[in-house]
């Protein structure tokens, strides 16, 4: 540390490094706060990934039945998109995506959930999502989610190649491929992470750290649903449609079961903080 650093904000998406990274500040006592994914001795600063992905799959299992019934919903394929890489933090957001999903359709086959490895980029996985729509029969429906909008987009595309579109319906997460939201009728919804206001979490964060005040181990952000009827809300330069296509629900008696059961599993050792109280 050659520039006398008294606060560091930090963004970095493989969780590998983390450790590394953070040696570096721990030696010279310097305070960090880790931005969506956890570092040692970081205050963690983010999503709240287990009910941003667990409104994201209960969404669009509301959606998927809105739009093809639930008999229908039930033949259908459920297409996850992940990002393995970036550790236990960011499966805490698929995972929560497939607990909703699955807290609307509790008997859906899991045979028919896949999930692709999207590396968070839209390039990807559209290849990976080619790779496996032709494993879907023609004619069921096929629903998405993934670890943010960019890659739910790519997933899209694929389908749309393969002339697969009639079927599909898509939620992505994050909220900031807001134009596709828009444009795209299968694209339905989003959850919401605003980072256009992660300044205002984070100098807080940094302040209250340098003046010797005690922070949480994590500060998590508020997330809402964007749908086509309520987007002019959040950004009003896109304009609003003239009603939703159905009354969104979170089941929240379900999330408060699922969070019980997440603060139990191995993969979260470590990072039981981070596990939101309701």
């Amino acid at each position: 540390m050659q520039r006398n650093v008294d606060y560091v904000i930090q963004f970095q998406t493989d969780s590998n490094f983390g450790p590394t990274v953070m040696n570096v500040f721990n030696e010279d006592g310097v305070k960090v706060v880790a931005i969506d994914i956890p570092m040692p001795g970081a205050t963690f600063f983010g999503a709240n990934n287990p009910k941003s992905g667990y409104m994201s799959g209960s969404y669009l299992a509301q959606a998927a039945i809105n739009k093809f019934g639930k008999d229908k919903v039930m033949q259908g394929y459920f297409v996850v998109g992940e990002l393995p890489q970036s550790g236990a933090i960011p499966k805490m957001r698929t995972e929560g995506q497939v607990n909703g999903f699955l807290a609307e359709l509790p008997q859906f086959d899991k045979a028919k959930m896949l999930r692709i490895d999207t590396k968070n980029t839209q390039q990807e996985s559209f290849t990976q999502m080619s790779n496996i729509v032709g494993r879907i029969p023609e004619g069921v429906p096929i629903m998405i989610t993934a670890i943010n909008d960019q890659s739910a987009t790519g997933m899209l595309r694929a389908v749309q190649q393969a002339g697969r579109q009639a079927n599909v319906v898509v939620v992505g997460n994050g909220a900031d491929e807001t134009q596709t939201l828009v444009d795209e009728p299968d694209f339905v919804a989003s959850t919401g992470y605003f980072p256009e206001t992660y300044g205002n979490y984070l100098l807080p964060i940094a302040l209250s750290a340098l003046a010797g005040k005690p922070l949480p181990p994590a500060v998590l952000v508020h997330h809402v649903m964007i749908n086509k009827a309520n987007v002019c809300r959040y950004y009003p330069k896109f304009k609003c449609a003239d009603k939703a296509d159905f009354e969104y629900k979170f089941p929240q008696d379900a999330f408060s079961s699922y969070l019980s059961e997440l603060r139990k599993q191995d993969f979260l050792k470590g990072y039981e903080d981070l596990v939101p109280a309701n």
